[in-house]
Protein backbone atom coordinates (compact mmCIF):
# COMPACT_ATOMS: atom_id res chain seq x y z
CA UNK A 1 0.00 0.00 0.00
CA UNK A 2 1.61 3.41 -1.54
CA UNK A 3 1.30 6.49 1.35
CA UNK A 4 0.32 9.47 0.67
CA UNK A 5 2.39 12.03 3.03
CA UNK A 6 2.50 15.88 3.10
CA UNK A 7 5.46 17.83 2.69
CA UNK A 8 6.77 20.27 4.44
CA UNK A 9 6.43 24.03 2.80
CA UNK A 10 8.98 24.54 0.64
CA UNK A 11 9.25 20.82 -0.40
CA UNK A 12 6.81 20.74 -2.80
CA UNK A 13 3.26 19.01 -3.57
CA UNK A 14 1.98 16.01 -1.18
CA UNK A 15 3.33 12.97 -3.29
CA UNK A 16 3.51 9.25 -2.60
CA UNK A 17 6.16 8.41 -0.72
CA UNK A 18 8.72 6.60 -3.51
CA UNK A 19 9.87 4.03 -0.15
CA UNK A 20 6.94 1.08 -0.43
CA UNK A 21 7.71 -2.56 0.67
CA UNK A 22 6.02 -4.74 3.11
CA UNK A 23 7.68 -7.86 2.42
CA UNK A 24 10.22 -10.00 0.76
CA UNK A 25 8.10 -11.18 -2.25
CA UNK A 26 5.67 -8.45 -3.73
CA UNK A 27 7.52 -7.92 -7.54
CA UNK A 28 10.06 -5.96 -7.05
CA UNK A 29 10.32 -2.10 -8.52
CA UNK A 30 13.53 0.20 -6.76
CA UNK A 31 16.21 -1.64 -4.85
CA UNK A 32 19.62 0.21 -3.28
CA UNK A 33 22.55 -2.02 -4.21
CA UNK A 34 25.89 -1.61 -2.25
CA UNK A 35 29.35 -0.63 -3.12
CA UNK A 36 33.04 -2.15 -3.34
CA UNK A 37 34.85 1.14 -3.33
CA UNK A 38 36.63 1.86 -0.29
CA UNK A 39 35.88 -0.80 1.19
CA UNK A 40 38.10 -1.05 4.53
CA UNK A 41 38.99 -4.22 6.54
CA UNK A 42 36.89 -3.90 9.77
CA UNK A 43 38.38 -2.32 12.86
CA UNK A 44 39.66 -4.83 15.43
CA UNK A 45 36.93 -5.68 18.10
CA UNK A 46 35.14 -8.04 19.89
CA UNK A 47 32.24 -7.59 18.67
CA UNK A 48 33.83 -7.69 14.91
CA UNK A 49 35.79 -11.03 16.07
CA UNK A 50 33.60 -13.18 17.72
CA UNK A 51 32.21 -14.28 14.82
CA UNK A 52 35.28 -16.19 13.10
CA UNK A 53 37.97 -18.51 14.24
CA UNK A 54 40.82 -17.74 16.48
CA UNK A 55 43.35 -18.28 13.58
CA UNK A 56 40.85 -15.56 11.14
CA UNK A 57 40.60 -13.24 14.44
CA UNK A 58 44.42 -12.85 14.54
CA UNK A 59 44.75 -12.76 11.24
CA UNK A 60 41.92 -9.78 10.83
CA UNK A 61 43.51 -7.30 13.74
CA UNK A 62 46.52 -7.67 11.77
CA UNK A 63 45.02 -6.39 8.83
CA UNK A 64 42.13 -4.16 10.39
CA UNK A 65 42.27 -0.75 9.21
CA UNK A 66 43.69 -1.34 5.43
CA UNK A 67 42.03 -1.45 2.20
CA UNK A 68 40.56 -4.93 1.07
CA UNK A 69 43.69 -6.29 -1.21
CA UNK A 70 42.40 -5.56 -5.05
CA UNK A 71 42.44 -8.77 -6.73
CA UNK A 72 39.24 -9.32 -4.02
CA UNK A 73 37.90 -6.24 -5.36
CA UNK A 74 38.21 -6.81 -8.81
CA UNK A 75 36.58 -10.34 -8.69
CA UNK A 76 33.50 -9.62 -6.59
CA UNK A 77 33.48 -6.33 -8.48
CA UNK A 78 32.88 -8.01 -11.82
CA UNK A 79 30.12 -10.47 -10.63
CA UNK A 80 28.21 -6.91 -8.83
CA UNK A 81 28.10 -5.22 -12.14
CA UNK A 82 26.83 -8.56 -13.58
CA UNK A 83 24.23 -8.45 -11.01
CA UNK A 84 23.05 -5.00 -11.89
CA UNK A 85 22.71 -5.17 -15.14
CA UNK A 86 20.37 -8.70 -14.64
CA UNK A 87 18.49 -6.42 -12.25
CA UNK A 88 18.62 -3.54 -15.43
CA UNK A 89 17.48 -6.47 -17.49
CA UNK A 90 14.33 -6.84 -15.44
CA UNK A 91 13.26 -3.58 -15.18
CA UNK A 92 14.05 -3.32 -11.55
CA UNK A 93 15.58 0.76 -11.15
CA UNK A 94 18.81 0.20 -9.20
CA UNK A 95 19.90 3.01 -6.68
CA UNK A 96 23.23 3.41 -5.35
CA UNK A 97 25.29 4.52 -2.33
CA UNK A 98 27.97 7.60 -2.35
CA UNK A 99 31.49 6.30 -2.85
CA UNK A 100 33.17 6.92 0.79
CA UNK A 101 36.70 6.36 1.57
CA UNK A 102 36.04 4.23 4.60
CA UNK A 103 39.91 4.41 5.64
CA UNK A 104 39.45 7.12 7.25
CA UNK A 105 39.23 7.73 11.19
CA UNK A 106 36.38 8.82 13.09
CA UNK A 107 35.30 8.96 16.69
CA UNK A 108 33.18 9.32 19.91
CA UNK A 109 34.42 10.73 23.33
CA UNK A 110 34.72 6.91 24.13
CA UNK A 111 36.41 5.28 21.16
CA UNK A 112 37.79 5.10 17.58
CA UNK A 113 37.90 3.23 14.51
CA UNK A 114 38.11 3.69 11.12
CA UNK A 115 35.31 2.34 8.92
CA UNK A 116 34.51 -0.33 6.35
CA UNK A 117 32.44 -0.39 4.10
CA UNK A 118 29.03 -0.21 2.16
CA UNK A 119 28.57 -3.44 0.54
CA UNK A 120 25.21 -4.17 2.29
CA UNK A 121 22.28 -1.95 2.48
CA UNK A 122 20.65 -4.82 4.11
CA UNK A 123 22.38 -4.17 7.09
CA UNK A 124 22.07 -0.39 8.05
CA UNK A 125 18.93 -0.05 6.73
CA UNK A 126 14.93 -1.25 7.59
CA UNK A 127 11.91 -0.76 5.05
CA UNK A 128 8.94 -0.83 6.56
CA UNK A 129 6.35 0.15 4.24
CA UNK A 130 6.83 3.70 3.88
CA UNK A 131 9.25 4.15 5.97
CA UNK A 132 13.00 3.71 5.96
CA UNK A 133 14.81 3.10 9.23
CA UNK A 134 18.56 3.79 9.97
CA UNK A 135 19.77 0.90 12.28
CA UNK A 136 21.76 1.23 15.20
CA UNK A 137 24.63 -1.13 14.04
CA UNK A 138 26.92 -2.96 17.29
CA UNK A 139 30.20 -2.72 14.88
CA UNK A 140 32.02 0.62 15.59
CA UNK A 141 33.56 0.71 12.59
CA UNK A 142 30.29 0.95 11.06
CA UNK A 143 28.69 3.70 12.70
CA UNK A 144 28.93 6.58 10.66
CA UNK A 145 27.86 3.58 7.64
CA UNK A 146 24.40 5.45 7.03
CA UNK A 147 26.03 8.73 5.48
CA UNK A 148 26.49 7.24 2.18
CA UNK A 149 23.32 6.89 1.81
CA UNK A 150 21.75 10.26 3.21
CA UNK A 151 22.00 11.57 -0.68
CA UNK A 152 18.87 8.62 -1.31
CA UNK A 153 17.60 9.33 2.01
CA UNK A 154 17.22 12.78 1.75
CA UNK A 155 15.83 12.03 -1.70
CA UNK A 156 13.31 9.85 -0.46
CA UNK A 157 12.43 12.03 2.18
CA UNK A 158 11.46 15.09 0.09
CA UNK A 159 9.57 13.11 -2.43
CA UNK A 160 7.42 11.74 0.60
CA UNK A 161 8.91 8.72 2.29
CA UNK A 162 9.39 8.49 6.22
CA UNK A 163 12.46 8.54 7.48
CA UNK A 164 13.55 7.63 10.94
CA UNK A 165 16.90 7.33 12.68
CA UNK A 166 16.64 4.59 15.79
CA UNK A 167 18.96 5.95 19.04
CA UNK A 168 22.73 6.35 18.20
CA UNK A 169 24.68 3.71 20.57
CA UNK A 170 27.12 4.92 23.06
CA UNK A 171 29.17 1.60 22.28
CA UNK A 172 31.14 1.34 25.65
CA UNK A 173 32.60 -1.45 27.12
CA UNK A 174 29.10 -1.54 28.99
CA UNK A 175 27.73 -3.33 25.91
CA UNK A 176 29.95 -6.08 25.50
CA UNK A 177 30.23 -9.26 27.25
CA UNK A 178 34.68 -9.07 29.02
CA UNK A 179 36.01 -11.91 27.77
CA UNK A 180 33.63 -13.23 25.44
CA UNK A 181 33.93 -17.04 24.00
CA UNK A 182 31.24 -18.36 21.87
CA UNK A 183 29.42 -21.48 23.68
CA UNK A 184 30.48 -24.65 22.43
CA UNK A 185 27.63 -27.25 21.08
CA UNK A 186 25.29 -28.27 24.40
CA UNK A 187 26.41 -25.02 26.35
CA UNK A 188 24.02 -22.58 27.19
CA UNK A 189 23.42 -19.79 24.48
CA UNK A 190 25.31 -16.63 25.10
CA UNK A 191 25.91 -13.51 23.51
CA UNK A 192 29.05 -10.67 23.25
CA UNK A 193 26.34 -8.17 23.52
CA UNK A 194 24.71 -6.53 26.92
CA UNK A 195 21.61 -4.83 27.06
CA UNK A 196 23.21 -1.60 27.70
CA UNK A 197 21.64 -0.05 25.40
CA UNK A 198 19.52 -1.08 22.29
CA UNK A 199 21.32 -2.16 18.93
CA UNK A 200 20.16 -4.22 16.38
CA UNK A 201 21.22 -4.86 12.33
CA UNK A 202 18.22 -4.66 9.94
CA UNK A 203 19.66 -7.76 8.19
CA UNK A 204 18.44 -10.13 11.38
CA UNK A 205 14.70 -9.05 10.45
CA UNK A 206 12.19 -10.37 7.43
CA UNK A 207 9.04 -9.02 6.85
CA UNK A 208 5.95 -10.64 5.90
CA UNK A 209 3.00 -7.46 5.90
CA UNK A 210 1.85 -7.17 10.04
CA UNK A 211 4.57 -9.60 11.19
CA UNK A 212 8.37 -9.56 11.27
CA UNK A 213 10.54 -12.29 12.43
CA UNK A 214 13.76 -11.85 13.78
CA UNK A 215 16.70 -13.74 15.09
CA UNK A 216 18.95 -12.41 18.32
CA UNK A 217 22.06 -12.35 17.66
CA UNK A 218 25.93 -11.39 18.33
CA UNK A 219 24.92 -7.61 16.57
CA UNK A 220 20.92 -7.59 17.89
CA UNK A 221 20.26 -7.65 21.30
CA UNK A 222 16.56 -8.28 22.94
CA UNK A 223 16.63 -4.40 23.67
CA UNK A 224 16.95 -3.67 20.32
CA UNK A 225 14.08 -5.63 19.24
CA UNK A 226 11.82 -4.28 21.49
CA UNK A 227 12.93 -0.60 20.68
CA UNK A 228 11.54 -1.58 16.69
CA UNK A 229 8.33 -3.48 18.54
CA UNK A 230 7.79 -0.35 20.33
CA UNK A 231 8.39 1.86 17.57
CA UNK A 232 6.35 0.25 15.15
CA UNK A 233 3.55 0.14 17.15
CA UNK A 234 0.30 -2.05 17.20
CA UNK A 235 -0.09 -2.88 13.89
CA UNK A 236 2.61 -4.68 13.65
CA UNK A 237 3.85 -7.68 15.55
CA UNK A 238 7.33 -9.19 16.17
CA UNK A 239 8.31 -12.65 16.57
CA UNK A 240 12.02 -13.86 17.08
CA UNK A 241 13.34 -17.16 15.74
CA UNK A 242 15.36 -19.10 17.70
CA UNK A 243 18.73 -19.98 16.40
CA UNK A 244 20.95 -22.59 17.20
CA UNK A 245 23.87 -20.90 15.75
CA UNK A 246 26.98 -20.34 17.65
CA UNK A 247 27.69 -17.13 16.34
CA UNK A 248 24.41 -15.98 15.22
CA UNK A 249 24.23 -12.80 12.82
CA UNK A 250 21.44 -12.24 10.55
CA UNK A 251 18.45 -14.08 9.81
CA UNK A 252 19.14 -14.14 6.07
CA UNK A 253 20.99 -17.02 6.27
CA UNK A 254 18.83 -18.89 8.81
CA UNK A 255 14.81 -18.19 7.84
CA UNK A 256 14.31 -17.16 4.14
CA UNK A 257 10.20 -15.92 3.80
CA UNK A 258 10.02 -16.32 -0.15
CA UNK A 259 6.08 -16.06 -0.30
CA UNK A 260 2.72 -15.60 1.50
CA UNK A 261 2.96 -18.30 3.55
CA UNK A 262 6.12 -20.15 2.36
CA UNK A 263 9.52 -19.96 4.24
CA UNK A 264 12.92 -21.64 3.42
CA UNK A 265 14.79 -23.11 6.81
CA UNK A 266 18.34 -24.00 7.72
CA UNK A 267 18.18 -27.73 8.85
CA UNK A 268 21.28 -26.74 11.01
CA UNK A 269 20.32 -23.63 12.88
CA UNK A 270 16.80 -23.82 12.81
CA UNK A 271 14.23 -26.84 15.14
CA UNK A 272 11.10 -27.27 13.31
CA UNK A 273 9.38 -27.85 16.28
CA UNK A 274 10.20 -24.75 18.11
CA UNK A 275 9.08 -22.44 15.67
CA UNK A 276 6.10 -19.99 16.93
CA UNK A 277 3.04 -21.14 16.52
CA UNK A 278 1.72 -18.48 14.10
CA UNK A 279 3.61 -20.61 11.41
CA UNK A 280 1.74 -23.23 12.08
CA UNK A 281 0.07 -23.06 8.58
CA UNK A 282 2.79 -22.16 6.71
CA UNK A 283 5.00 -24.30 4.12
CA UNK A 284 8.18 -24.78 6.12
CA UNK A 285 10.90 -25.49 3.54
CA UNK A 286 14.05 -27.13 4.49
CA UNK A 287 17.29 -25.99 2.49
CA UNK A 288 19.75 -28.66 0.63
CA UNK A 289 22.74 -28.86 1.69
CA UNK A 290 25.43 -25.50 0.52
CA UNK A 291 27.39 -27.37 -2.59
CA UNK A 292 31.07 -27.03 -1.67
CA UNK A 293 33.39 -24.56 -2.24
CA UNK A 294 36.71 -25.36 -3.89
CA UNK A 295 38.45 -22.13 -3.58
CA UNK A 296 40.55 -21.98 -0.87
CA UNK A 297 41.38 -18.49 -0.60
CA UNK A 298 37.59 -17.60 -1.05
CA UNK A 299 37.37 -20.50 2.31
CA UNK A 300 39.94 -17.83 3.95
CA UNK A 301 38.49 -14.68 3.08
CA UNK A 302 35.00 -14.89 3.67
CA UNK A 303 33.01 -13.32 6.17
CA UNK A 304 30.21 -15.62 5.81
CA UNK A 305 29.18 -18.57 6.93
CA UNK A 306 28.81 -22.03 4.25
CA UNK A 307 24.62 -21.56 4.45
CA UNK A 308 25.00 -18.36 1.97
CA UNK A 309 22.76 -20.27 -0.76
CA UNK A 310 20.32 -19.57 1.29
CA UNK A 311 20.48 -15.50 0.48
CA UNK A 312 18.74 -15.17 -2.27
CA UNK A 313 16.39 -12.20 -3.74
CA UNK A 314 12.92 -12.61 -4.69
CA UNK A 315 12.16 -10.38 -7.98
CA UNK A 316 8.12 -11.98 -7.73
CA UNK A 317 6.41 -14.90 -5.99
CA UNK A 318 7.86 -17.07 -8.20
CA UNK A 319 11.02 -15.26 -9.90
CA UNK A 320 14.44 -15.77 -7.43
CA UNK A 321 18.02 -14.41 -7.79
CA UNK A 322 20.30 -17.05 -6.15
CA UNK A 323 23.91 -18.26 -6.57
CA UNK A 324 24.72 -19.95 -10.02
CA UNK A 325 27.26 -21.78 -7.80
CA UNK A 326 24.92 -23.76 -5.82
CA UNK A 327 23.12 -26.09 -8.36
CA UNK A 328 21.61 -28.08 -5.69
CA UNK A 329 19.51 -24.49 -4.84
CA UNK A 330 19.08 -24.18 -7.90
CA UNK A 331 17.03 -27.37 -8.22
CA UNK A 332 15.47 -27.54 -5.14
CA UNK A 333 13.68 -24.00 -5.95
CA UNK A 334 12.69 -25.31 -9.17
CA UNK A 335 11.09 -28.51 -7.52
CA UNK A 336 9.17 -25.93 -4.80
CA UNK A 337 7.68 -24.25 -8.03
CA UNK A 338 9.91 -20.80 -8.02
CA UNK A 339 11.96 -19.87 -11.38
CA UNK A 340 15.28 -19.82 -10.36
CA UNK A 341 17.34 -16.67 -12.38
CA UNK A 342 20.97 -17.89 -11.80
CA UNK A 343 23.36 -15.02 -11.11
CA UNK A 344 27.13 -15.15 -10.06
CA UNK A 345 27.95 -12.94 -6.97
CA UNK A 346 30.66 -16.11 -4.80
CA UNK A 347 33.25 -13.53 -4.79
CA UNK A 348 31.07 -10.79 -2.76
CA UNK A 349 31.43 -12.97 0.33
CA UNK A 350 34.47 -11.60 1.62
CA UNK A 351 32.22 -8.30 1.96
CA UNK A 352 29.82 -9.71 3.55
CA UNK A 353 26.95 -11.61 2.04
CA UNK A 354 25.07 -12.13 -1.24
CA UNK A 355 21.77 -11.14 -2.84
CA UNK A 356 19.67 -10.30 -0.22
CA UNK A 357 22.53 -8.97 1.97
CA UNK A 358 23.66 -6.68 -1.51
CA UNK A 359 19.99 -4.82 -1.78
CA UNK A 360 17.67 -3.20 0.19
CA UNK A 361 14.12 -3.50 -1.71
CA UNK A 362 12.83 0.24 -1.22
CA UNK A 363 9.63 -0.74 -3.44
CA UNK A 364 7.34 -3.58 -4.03
CA UNK A 365 4.71 -3.17 -5.39
CA UNK A 366 1.70 -4.47 -3.07
CA UNK A 367 -0.23 -3.74 -0.14
CA UNK A 368 -0.23 -4.29 3.16
CA UNK A 369 -1.87 -7.50 3.87
CA UNK A 370 -2.02 -10.11 6.85
CA UNK A 371 0.10 -13.76 5.91
CA UNK A 372 -0.09 -15.26 10.05
CA UNK A 373 -3.12 -15.95 12.00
Amino acid sequence: MQQRSTAPAGLGEPSTSPVSSHNEWDPLEEVIVGRLEGATIPSHHPVVTCNIPPWAARLQGLAAGFRYPRFLIEQAQRELDGFVALLDSLDVTVRRPDAIDFRQRFGTPDWSARGFCNTCPRDSLLVVGDEIIETPMAWPCRYFETHSYRSLLKDYFRRGARWTSAPKPQLTDELFEADFRPPADGEPMRYVLTEFEPVFDAADFVRAGHDLFVTRSNVTNRMGIEWLRRHLGPGYRVHEIESRCRTPMHIDTTFVVLGPGRVMVNPEYVDLGRLPEVLDSWEVLVAPEPDPIDDRLLKITSMCGKWLNMNVLMIDEKRVIAERHHATMLRALEEWGFEPVPCALLHYAPFGGSFHCATLDVRRRGTLEPYVR
